[in-house]
Protein backbone atom coordinates (compact mmCIF):
# COMPACT_ATOMS: atom_id res chain seq x y z
CA UNK A 1 0.00 0.00 0.00
CA UNK A 2 2.94 2.46 1.03
CA UNK A 3 6.09 3.10 2.52
CA UNK A 4 7.42 5.16 5.03
CA UNK A 5 11.23 6.15 5.10
CA UNK A 6 13.00 7.33 7.50
CA UNK A 7 17.17 7.59 8.05
CA UNK A 8 18.72 7.16 11.40
CA UNK A 9 22.10 8.67 11.33
CA UNK A 10 24.89 8.27 14.33
CA UNK A 11 28.21 9.84 13.92
CA UNK A 12 31.06 7.97 16.77
CA UNK A 13 32.71 11.75 18.13
CA UNK A 14 34.21 10.25 21.28
CA UNK A 15 37.51 8.48 21.56
CA UNK A 16 36.15 6.21 24.15
CA UNK A 17 33.89 4.28 22.45
CA UNK A 18 34.69 0.19 23.77
CA UNK A 19 34.49 1.81 27.42
CA UNK A 20 30.83 2.98 26.92
CA UNK A 21 31.45 6.62 27.54
CA UNK A 22 30.07 7.91 23.66
CA UNK A 23 27.12 9.98 22.93
CA UNK A 24 24.05 8.20 21.83
CA UNK A 25 23.25 11.47 20.11
CA UNK A 26 21.74 10.62 16.93
CA UNK A 27 19.52 12.30 14.07
CA UNK A 28 16.09 11.36 12.45
CA UNK A 29 15.76 12.79 8.73
CA UNK A 30 12.52 11.78 7.66
CA UNK A 31 11.09 11.70 4.22
CA UNK A 32 9.68 15.12 3.82
CA UNK A 33 12.93 16.75 4.91
CA UNK A 34 12.95 17.28 8.23
CA UNK A 35 15.44 16.36 10.63
CA UNK A 36 14.83 15.66 14.61
CA UNK A 37 17.39 15.57 17.09
CA UNK A 38 17.16 12.43 18.72
CA UNK A 39 18.95 10.67 22.04
CA UNK A 40 18.01 8.19 24.07
CA UNK A 41 15.68 8.70 27.43
CA UNK A 42 17.58 9.72 30.44
CA UNK A 43 16.01 6.71 32.65
CA UNK A 44 18.41 4.82 29.90
CA UNK A 45 21.34 6.51 29.16
CA UNK A 46 22.10 9.49 31.88
CA UNK A 47 24.05 12.83 30.28
CA UNK A 48 26.56 13.64 29.01
CA UNK A 49 25.91 10.79 26.80
CA UNK A 50 22.02 11.80 26.24
CA UNK A 51 20.60 14.91 25.57
CA UNK A 52 17.38 15.87 27.45
CA UNK A 53 16.74 18.29 24.53
CA UNK A 54 16.71 15.86 21.83
CA UNK A 55 13.44 13.35 21.43
CA UNK A 56 14.08 9.64 22.64
CA UNK A 57 12.22 6.72 20.90
CA UNK A 58 10.06 6.14 23.50
CA UNK A 59 8.84 9.97 23.50
CA UNK A 60 8.72 9.34 19.82
CA UNK A 61 6.43 5.96 20.26
CA UNK A 62 3.97 7.73 22.88
CA UNK A 63 3.68 10.44 20.32
CA UNK A 64 3.00 8.36 17.13
CA UNK A 65 0.12 6.57 18.93
CA UNK A 66 -1.47 9.75 19.83
CA UNK A 67 -0.71 11.81 16.60
CA UNK A 68 -2.50 8.72 14.78
CA UNK A 69 -5.67 8.40 17.12
CA UNK A 70 -5.91 11.89 16.91
CA UNK A 71 -5.56 12.02 12.79
CA UNK A 72 -8.22 9.11 12.83
CA UNK A 73 -10.46 10.81 15.58
CA UNK A 74 -10.47 14.25 13.55
CA UNK A 75 -11.59 12.20 10.36
CA UNK A 76 -14.55 10.35 11.93
CA UNK A 77 -15.75 13.40 13.57
CA UNK A 78 -15.62 15.13 10.23
CA UNK A 79 -17.21 12.29 8.50
CA UNK A 80 -20.22 12.48 11.15
CA UNK A 81 -20.81 16.13 9.97
CA UNK A 82 -19.09 17.30 13.74
CA UNK A 83 -17.11 20.60 13.93
CA UNK A 84 -13.61 20.14 16.21
CA UNK A 85 -12.40 23.44 16.98
CA UNK A 86 -8.98 22.26 19.18
CA UNK A 87 -7.86 18.68 19.88
CA UNK A 88 -5.20 18.27 22.75
CA UNK A 89 -3.64 15.01 24.08
CA UNK A 90 -1.21 15.02 26.85
CA UNK A 91 -0.22 11.60 26.56
CA UNK A 92 1.55 9.46 28.59
CA UNK A 93 3.31 6.24 28.24
CA UNK A 94 4.46 3.58 30.76
CA UNK A 95 7.24 1.57 30.48
CA UNK A 96 7.77 -1.99 33.00
CA UNK A 97 9.40 -5.35 32.54
CA UNK A 98 7.83 -7.89 30.49
CA UNK A 99 7.94 -11.67 31.56
CA UNK A 100 11.98 -12.06 30.11
CA UNK A 101 12.79 -9.00 32.48
CA UNK A 102 12.59 -6.63 29.30
CA UNK A 103 11.64 -2.87 29.63
CA UNK A 104 9.05 -2.01 27.65
CA UNK A 105 6.30 0.74 26.90
CA UNK A 106 3.52 -1.86 28.19
CA UNK A 107 0.53 0.95 28.33
CA UNK A 108 -0.17 4.12 26.92
CA UNK A 109 -2.93 6.86 28.26
CA UNK A 110 -4.07 9.21 25.97
CA UNK A 111 -6.33 11.96 28.25
CA UNK A 112 -7.56 14.02 25.33
CA UNK A 113 -9.31 17.30 25.59
CA UNK A 114 -11.72 18.36 22.29
CA UNK A 115 -13.58 21.46 21.83
CA UNK A 116 -16.28 20.96 19.37
CA UNK A 117 -17.91 24.05 17.16
CA UNK A 118 -21.12 24.97 15.90
CA UNK A 119 -24.49 23.75 17.18
CA UNK A 120 -24.08 20.04 17.01
CA UNK A 121 -22.54 19.29 20.07
CA UNK A 122 -22.00 15.52 20.59
CA UNK A 123 -23.52 13.30 23.65
CA UNK A 124 -19.97 11.78 26.32
CA UNK A 125 -21.25 8.24 24.40
CA UNK A 126 -20.80 9.74 21.17
CA UNK A 127 -17.60 11.16 21.95
CA UNK A 128 -16.78 7.44 23.54
CA UNK A 129 -17.71 5.82 20.38
CA UNK A 130 -15.73 7.61 18.74
CA UNK A 131 -12.68 7.53 20.61
CA UNK A 132 -13.28 3.49 20.19
CA UNK A 133 -13.89 3.57 16.50
CA UNK A 134 -10.48 5.53 15.99
CA UNK A 135 -8.62 3.40 18.27
CA UNK A 136 -10.10 0.37 15.56
CA UNK A 137 -8.87 2.13 12.37
CA UNK A 138 -5.79 3.71 13.97
CA UNK A 139 -2.60 2.43 11.94
CA UNK A 140 -0.35 2.60 14.71
CA UNK A 141 -2.48 1.09 17.20
CA UNK A 142 -3.05 -2.11 14.63
CA UNK A 143 0.35 -2.43 14.44
CA UNK A 144 1.46 -2.71 18.25
CA UNK A 145 0.70 -5.08 21.89
CA UNK A 146 0.90 -1.89 23.92
CA UNK A 147 -2.29 -1.53 25.62
CA UNK A 148 -3.76 2.06 24.77
CA UNK A 149 -6.75 3.88 27.30
CA UNK A 150 -8.28 7.11 26.24
CA UNK A 151 -9.43 8.71 29.66
CA UNK A 152 -10.56 5.55 31.52
CA UNK A 153 -11.27 3.13 28.49
CA UNK A 154 -8.70 0.84 27.62
CA UNK A 155 -8.22 -1.07 24.42
CA UNK A 156 -6.10 -3.81 23.05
Amino acid sequence: MSEHTVTICWIRRDPDFVHGRYSREHSWRFDGGITVPASPALSSVPPPYSNPAAVDPEEAFVASVSSCHMLTFLSLASKQGLIVDRYEDRAVGHMTKNQRGVPWVSSIQLDPQIAFGGERQPTPDQVAALHHSAHDQCFIAASIRTEVTVGRVAHA
